[in-house]
């Protein structure tokens, strides 16, 4: 890890307590692009910016850099602060017509932060009732909401997408917590087996709001990030999440519980690591969250995950060739739990399950799927006659079997 990376993190580290770095040594403009860029491209910019701009270092970022930065700092602040207004008057809304979903992630991690819109959420995430999607749904259609995808069947699809075109607010609304037919994530429903029975409350600027209770979105917190990690990787944001909600709810988690619900589904070293980074790079206080000793029985390696998640940013989207390279990663975990063999084949041509999102005619027609495959087939060829993609798709399968080590060493694949 190089000293961009250390003062990322330690900006970081004080911007959840709400304080600023003591930073005296002057960087020069490319020391001070590289951080910036982090910070962008993890989006926690406006809680890095905060941390440093009371420093005495801070004079030494270029003006037209910073004048540059803190204008994206304010029009993201902003857009939360109107976003998450609106989300909230269209909860109201939803619990007025006795819906009342349950937030997930988001806005109730939010709240968490010294800053809390200073911690930008790219959507919304509700857990419905059961047998009430249909209801949720109407009401957004009424609100002026308009569903992103819509050839989405509403009937089998697990999540759906809504977005404001007015503001740009945008909702995923969940049957489940989880593709129930997907073979890598499918099982973790179970974990959450009668959580709407056990959700609860918060309240955000005086609205109630349900969420899931402490135990169960600590695990969700968790599985969520593990999930993105089997896919392309895991932002450092979704850490600060899980650190903030294991401070705050840590006397009502029974942790040694949740180590085995990890344990079951393969993300116990994951989870350990997750929060071993919080614990070294960001502040966390495992005794404050009542962190049973269990935890430390895992002689994880924290580092190796760290530099993942450092190198990805939100998602892994910040290398194009890291999110292609997402299906050789994925196909491993789908072999290792199902007892198959993951091969390139399978990444080009997946079954029609793992394709009906990309391609929803599939749901209804399901004899086309030997069309799709061709179309696949023939854009991949197209794209290995371009030198440049020739290139990306062979970058991609390199950095696809240096994840699929990565989930070895965490003990995620055999």
């Amino acid at each position: 890890m190089d000293t961009i990376d250390q003062a990322f993190l330690q900006a970081l580290r004080a911007a959840l307590r709400g304080r600023a770095v003591s930073w005296e040594q002057p960087r020069s403009a490319e020391e001070w692009m590289r951080l910036l860029r982090l910070a962008s491209v993890h989006n926690v910019l406006p809680l890095v910016f905060e941390a440093i701009y009371p420093c005495p270092a801070f004079a030494s970022l270029p003006e037209a850099l910073a004048r540059r930065c803190k204008t994206e700092v304010l029009h993201t602040v902003a857009r939360q602060m109107a976003h998450t207004e609106q989300f909230l008057h269209l909860y109201r809304t939803l619990s007025d017509a006795g819906l009342e979903p349950a937030v997930v992630k988001g806005l109730v991690c939010r709240r968490l932060y010294a800053h809390p819109d200073s911690r930008p959420s790219s959507d919304e995430d509700l857990l419905v009732p059961p047998g009430r999607f249909r209801d949720c749904h109407d009401l957004l259609i009424r609100s002026g909401l308009r569903i992103m995808n819509p050839q989405v069947d509403l009937d089998t699809a697990f999540e759906v997408s809504y977005l404001d075109p007015a503001t740009g607010l945008y909702l995923e609304v969940h049957k489940t917590l989880f593709e129930p037919g997907s073979d890598a994530v499918g099982d973790f429903n179970a974990m959450f087996e009668g959580a709407w029975q056990r959700t609860g409350f918060c309240t955000v600027s005086g609205v109630r709001v349900r969420t899931l209770g402490a135990h169960d979105h600590e695990l969700y917190l968790l599985l969520h990030a593990f999930k993105h990690f089997i896919h392309s990787g895991v932002g450092i944001r979704q850490i600060c999440d899980c650190l903030l909600w294991a401070e705050d709810c840590g006397d009502r988690i029974d942790w040694d519980r949740l180590l085995g619900q990890c344990r079951t589904l393969h993300a116990d070293a994951f989870a350990a690591a997750m929060l071993r980074i919080a614990a070294e790079h960001l502040g966390f206080d495992p005794a404050a969250a009542r962190l049973t000793p269990a935890w430390n029985n895992n002689p994880v390696d924290a580092g190796p995950l760290l530099a993942d998640v450092l190198s990805g940013g939100v998602y892994g989207a910040a290398d194009g060739d890291r999110l292609h390279s997402s299906t050789i990663t994925l196909n491993a975990v789908e072999a290792d739990k199902t007892g198959g063999h993951a091969s390139l084949l399978q990444t080009i041509l997946p079954s029609r399950a793992k394709l009906v999102g990309r391609y929803p005619v599939l749901r209804r027609w399901p004899v086309l799927l030997p069309a799709v495959w061709a179309d696949r087939l023939i854009r991949y060829r197209r794209e290995l006659h371009d030198r440049r993609s020739e290139q990306g798709a062979s970058r991609s399968v390199h950095i696809g079997r240096q994840r699929k080590e990565l989930l070895r060493l965490y003990k995620i694949i055999r």
